[in-house]
Parts: structure tokens; sequence; C-alpha cells
């Protein structure tokens, strides 16, 4: 188990569990979320504050050659390592699962966590029928269990178990394990955060995200630039190496053609026809199969959902790239692979990186809009219902005059209201931000009984004279979503 002080934020989850202990019957529950996020920490951490005994059975990694009996010697050598007394390969799952049920302590909280279960059951299409047999049959009967399935692929999940009909009203808790709220992030910086420009905490999340095991990695006194050289252009280092490995642990179905589909959205949000039309393929299953895969994996989120001009769903469905690794790795990274790979990938700033301003800009929006839920207590909307958030963009018609196209950073829309969010990272921020967001208003048409409001989040040195005109009903700097003072 990892230290304590290593594991942060994490709260409102772990207080969902805590709250299964209050059942007098066992609990199953799903865990889902990107790889590398700390999914198997967070089980860890509860069953270490629960004071419950714990036992964690991984998946082994597929590969050529492998078998399903494999997997199962894999499963009892680790439940071997972890109880008293020899464990002998299971001649099948359900046997498997048996043996488990009866190294379960009942006078005391459990939690078991099978761990990476889609490779558990890679070999075995019978698999989760097993389990679920195995639920009623074994662990059911355990009355202070909390059996946790946790895995990088959630599309497995949630086709073979969330989507299983054969596991209605067994579940109790379905848990999607998000990034790490800015303001949890800055504290792998430690005390030193405090002391560091605001500008090299940004510029590191631009490539990291609040994703804790590439955090873990970051050195406090080192620069920015150091930090993402040492991550991510060091042969075999980290970040150089993770794209790989995550894509293929986390898209196990139709890899090549998903990973031709993320490419796409390097450089901008795209619906899944556009997508086809770049590929050159039929709109079809394979695109919306490959979509879902990778929403559900946590490379891709869905802009606003609604129409602001309306109020109702938007007919075309349009994505965005959501995982700030991704787009830097794709940006700068897998273009030079050679060259890293080579130690000879040299820089002495960021800004030697042709290109870096506009991706940078754009992880810089993404962190915001990926947390815009931090926003709210500034704009007085902690306890208000929103119906649709995220970026709202819509293409100019042939009479631009008529109708312009508009582009807003981040749009959250409630019954009677639409919020403006503008996001904004630049040295001098003077009063033309104002006209820029007025034009953007003028041109969203808005029903009758709508009203608007703005606000800006921003980095960098705000002219007085914005905060004085009060055009913008809220100002937030993003220091202070990082919880710096």
């Amino acid at each position: 188990m990892k230290d304590k002080e290593i594991f942060f934020g994490r709260q409102d989850l772990i207080a969902q569990l805590d709250e299964l202990w209050a059942k007098r019957v066992s609990s199953l529950v799903t865990c889902r979320g990107r790889r590398r996020v700390g999914k198997s920490t967070l089980i860890e951490e509860f069953a270490r504050r629960s004071g419950a005994s714990f036992i964690k059975l991984d998946g082994l990694r597929p590969k050529e050659g492998l078998t399903d009996e494999d997997e199962r010697a894999f499963f009892a050598a680790k439940l071997e390592a972890q109880v008293k007394g020899r464990v002998a390969i299971p001649a099948n799952w359900y046997e498997a699962f048996a043996r488990l049920g009866k190294c379960i302590d009942d006078r005391r909280r459990s939690v078991v966590l099978l761990d990476e279960i889609s490779w558990m059951g890679h070999y075995s299409m019978s698999f989760p029928e097993v389990l679920k047999s195995a639920w009623d049959d074994v662990f059911k009967r355990h009355p202070k269990l909390i059996l946790v399935l946790c895995g990088s692929v959630s599309h497995w999940i949630t086709r073979n178990i969330i989507g299983n009909s054969a596991y209605v009203g067994r579940r109790s808790l379905d848990m999607v394990v998000p990034e790490l709220p800015l303001a949890e992030c800055v504290k792998f910086w430690g005390e030193k955060a405090a002391r560091i420009d605001v500008r090299e905490i940004i510029d590191v999340l631009s490539v990291t995200g609040g994703i804790p095991r590439y955090l873990e990695e970051i050195n406090p006194s080192l620069s920015a630039a150091e930090n993402i050289r040492r991550l991510c252009f060091a042969p075999q280092s980290l970040l150089r190496m993770e794209f790989g490995d995550m894509f293929n642990d986390v898209v196990t179905a139709k890899n090549k053609f998903a990973a031709r589909v993320l490419r796409t959205f390097v450089d901008g949000p795209k619906s899944g026809a556009h997508v086809a039309k770049v590929l050159g393929v039929d709109t079809g299953g394979d695109i919306s199969s490959a979509l879902a895969m990778l929403r559900e994996s946590g490379f891709l989120d869905e802009e606003c959902s609604r129409n602001p001009e309306t109020g109702e769903l938007l007919r075309e469905r349009r994505f965005r790239l959501r995982d700030n690794y991704t787009r830097f790795y794709l940006k700068f990274i897998e273009p030079y692979r050679e060259v890293i790979d080579a130690g000879a990938f040299l820089f002495s700033s960021l800004s030697e990186l042709e290109g870096i301003d506009a991706v940078m800009g754009l992880a810089f929006e993404n962190l915001v809009v990926n947390n815009y839920r931090m926003l709210l207590p500034y704009m007085h909307m902690t306890n208000t219902l929103i119906t649709a958030a995220g970026p709202y963009r819509r293409n100019a018609t042939k009479s631009a005059r008529s109708r312009p196209g508009v582009q807003v950073d981040l749009m959250l829309q409630t019954r009677r209201s639409l919020w403006f969010v503008e996001v904004k990272r630049k040295r001098e921020i003077a009063r033309e931000i104002e006209t820029d967001v007025e034009r953007k208003v003028k041109a969203v048409s808005r029903p009758d009984g709508m009203s608007y409001k703005t606000a800006l989040v921003y980095d960098g040195h705000l002219s007085p004279l914005v905060a004085s005109d009060g055009y913008f009903d809220a100002i937030i700097p993003f220091r202070q979503l990082l919880g710096l003072p």
C-alpha cells in the first residue's frame, strides 16, 4: 500500500464507499477511470481508513502466447501471496472465486479488489456470467464484504458488467474516478508551490493534467521545462513510453482504427461525420464504436450538448480531446521519437518547441473546462442546476454577416441563464477582451426569458480597467483554482 502522504483528495469518493458499511449485506462496486488516475490507490486507501482486511488480485496483461490457464495461475499466485496456505491453480474461474471466498473473514470488514478485470477475463467468453454466479453463490454470503471490480478498460466494464442484464439489481455503486481537482494537483509541489511562479505549475499541468501517477514524478526543485524534459524527452522516460502502453491497455478492440480516430482530434473538436470525412470512411458503427471507447477511456469528451439558442439537444454531437497528455504526446513526442530515443532531443526552454504557445493555450482552456465545477462558487452557482456545460462552437452560414460563426471557450447553461466564460492565458490582458466577449454574446440568440452573464478565468496581468468596468459578472484568477493565495 502506498504511503498516506502521497494520497490527495478523493474525499467524496471515499465517503461514497464508506456509506456502504452501513448496509447489513455485502456490496458489489464497479470502479472505472483513465489509466494512472489512481483507482487502485483509492480502493487501497479506503480499505486502510476503514481498518478492513484487504485482498488485491490483478489480471495479467494479455499478450500473444498467454491463455486463460495463465490468468488463473496468476490469480492463484497472487492470492497465495496474501493469505495463509497454498493455493493450487484452479481448474476454472468459478473454482478460483470459490477459493477466494474461503479466504474472507466474516468477523471483520473486508475489501476485495479484482483489478484490471478485463485482463482477468480476456480469454474466457463466459467470465462475466461465471463472476455473476460466484457473486450470488459465494461473495454475497459475506455480509461485511465490499467486492470492487476495477479497470482502465471502461468499455469492457460497461459492456460486460454495467450493461449486462445478469447484473441488474446486484451492483451497489458505480464509481468513475476523474482526474484530481486542480487544488489537489498543486499538493504534489508541497511547500514549494507557494514560491513557484504559477506559470511553471500551469506548464506542467498542461502536460500531465490531473493524473496522480504523472504528478508523482514532479521534482518541485526543478523548472517546468526541466520536469517536462525528464518526463517526456529522455529515452525510456515515463511519458515517452506511456502512450503506447496506455492506448493498448485501454482500447482493446480495433486499436489501430481507434488510434486513427483519436489523432483527428489533435487540432480541434469534430463530429462523427467530420471524423469519417477526414479518414475517408463511411459514417457508421465503426466510427460510433471508436468514439464511445475513446470517450469512456478518458481520451475524449463531448462539447456543449444543448443548443443555447433553443435549449434543445444538439442534433450533431461534437467531441473534443480532453486528455492533455495525449495532445502533448501527439504534437511533440511522437513526431520526435527516434531523436528522443537517441538522447539527442535537447532544448533550453519550452518556447523552442514550434507551436508550443497554441498547444499550451488549448491545454490551459482544457484544464478550466475539465474543472468547470470549481468555478461555480465564484459565480454564485454552487446550488444551481447546470443543464449543459462545455465549449460551444457554431459555424458561420454562407452569409456570415447575417449569422457569423462563434466560439465560446466554456458555456454553462441553466434553465434561466447562459454563462459565457472566457478563458485567457496571456502576459497582458487589456480591455479589448470585453469587446471580444460581447461580440460572442451578440452572436448567440437567446430564447425569451433567458438572461446572460459573463465570466473571465485568466492567468496573466489583468488591466485594472477590466475589473473596474464591471462588464464581467465574475473574474477568477486561475491561481485561485489552484488554491494559491
